[in-house]
């Protein structure tokens, strides 16, 4: 598999190129691409939150806590009173940094329902979700948030199976088809609930006509 220095240097290239082309096309602004590659690179390194022991995943978890604490900011700023606010905002971060990460220490393994296209699709949809009912952001930029941080997720598949295969050599590692595949085989009761979750986030998700014309635009382009 490939080591974190390689997933974090190719999400990151890859997202600019992604946001270069986007500005390009007029379907985002130049102001709203540090934050898509951002994303992106974020995106790179979620497979591996399962590799609870190592320092780049709880970097990860560092990073997830704070965008946790701020969408739940973002979202009851004008519900709850400051002081109240804050303390919960403070027990959302606890809990991701910590109970969740010790959760996933006790009942995942590593290369397991992370590995997926089933879990790209989860995150990508819940971050759809994130950005338009906590982060209140427009149908677009939503989209946009949830595809470069599927984007990321996507590369880091692909580089992993990559790496099984030995060119030098002319061989196949045995880890070769556990990272890019449709969901975890071995665990069918953890991939039927992520499934069932990721139904209900694609259901909760704004209009997805703005992907579409996104991608029918990049599509003309490429084409031209």
């Amino acid at each position: 598999m490939a080591n974190f220095n390689v997933h974090l240097s190719v999400a990151a290239s890859g997202s600019s190129i992604v946001a270069v082309l986007g500005v390009n096309l007029n379907v985002m602004d130049f102001s709203h691409a540090p934050w898509l590659i951002f994303l992106g690179i974020v995106g790179g390194m979620l497979p591996d939150i399962d590799a609870v022991n190592s320092k780049p995943v709880r970097l990860l978890f560092n990073i997830l806590a704070l965008l946790s604490a701020t969408a739940f900011l973002s979202a009851l700023k004008n519900y709850v009173v400051s002081y109240q606010l804050f303390a919960l905002a403070a027990c959302i971060y606890w809990l991701t940094r910590y109970l969740v990460l010790a959760s996933l220490a006790r009942f995942t393994v590593h290369r397991g329902i992370f590995h997926s296209i089933l879990a790209l699709l989860f995150f990508s949809f819940l971050m759809v979700c994130v950005s338009d009912y906590a982060f209140k952001q427009n149908v677009t930029y939503s989209w946009l948030n949830g595809f470069f941080l599927g984007f990321g997720f996507f590369v880091h598949l692909l580089l992993d199976e990559m790496y099984s295969v030995d060119l030098s050599n002319r061989r196949i590692k045995k880890s070769f088809g556990t990272a890019l595949k449709l969901f975890n085989y071995k665990n069918l009761p953890s991939s039927a609930l992520m499934t069932l979750l990721t139904i209900f986030l694609y259901w909760a998700t704004p209009p997805s006509s703005a992907l579409f014309a996104i991608s029918q635009r990049a599509f003309e382009f490429l084409s031209f």
